[in-house]
């Protein structure tokens, strides 16, 4: 063979070696594989949602009911159940067992969606003092002492209660002799938890 015909073989062959080693992956150190590989489990990507799963278990396991956790910023309900008898006649069990659970820390499943709790553990409620109104609950704290976001927990999840909220408002006071304020719980208030607004808007003495 000319040395004109060598040049012109070695670009047809360096072709043929291409297009072989594209159609023979594996013999051009690309190898394929039929195992799955475990990246982990995918990010969610519906954030401030429980699976319908975990909602129905816990149905089975007393009175459902909702309560009120913070989620990207906004207040977002939340299934739950409690144990007591939700009855008018009951008030004061009813607002502490949803206290219960909005106070205490969110379990997996609602963490890893986004939800969390302001309101504080140590927070108490008790019935109404000396000269309140029938429907009145008084909070071991000053409910304007509470940051906004654990105010707007409580009132949207008490006022969430037909047993306690006929009307949609709740009638929250403190420990102290201050008088107390009827809290609403509205659209806005769940999307912007950092003011509620309140029925009496007269300032303490």
């Amino acid at each position: 063979m000319t040395p004109s015909n060598r040049r012109g073989a070695r670009p047809a062959a360096a072709l043929a070696a291409t297009v072989l080693c594209a159609a023979l992956a594996a013999g051009c150190g690309i190898r394929t594989t039929s195992v799955p590989v475990d990246a982990g489990p995918a990010p969610s990507r519906v954030p401030c949602a429980m699976p319908a799963e975990d909602i129905s278990a816990q149905a089975q396991q007393g009175i459902p009911v909702q309560v009120y956790l913070v989620c990207a910023g906004e207040l977002v309900a939340v299934d739950r159940t409690v144990r007591v008898q939700e009855s008018t006649s009951d008030r004061l069990r009813i607002a502490r067992a949803l206290l219960d659970e909005v106070r205490r820390e969110p379990p997996e499943t609602e963490r890893l969606a986004g939800f969390s709790t302001r309101v504080p553990a140590a927070l108490r409620v008790s019935g109404p003092g000396p000269g309140d109104a029938p429907d009145t609950l008084r909070l071991s704290e000053q409910p304007e002492d509470l940051v906004p976001e654990a105010l707007a927990q409580l009132v949207c999840t008490f006022a969430d209660s037909d047993a306690l909220s006929p009307a949609n408002t709740v009638t929250l006071g403190g420990p102290g002799t201050y008088p107390p304020r009827g809290y609403l719980c509205t659209a806005e208030t769940k999307a912007s938890p950092e003011a509620v607004p309140t029925l009496d808007s007269t300032p303490r003495p």
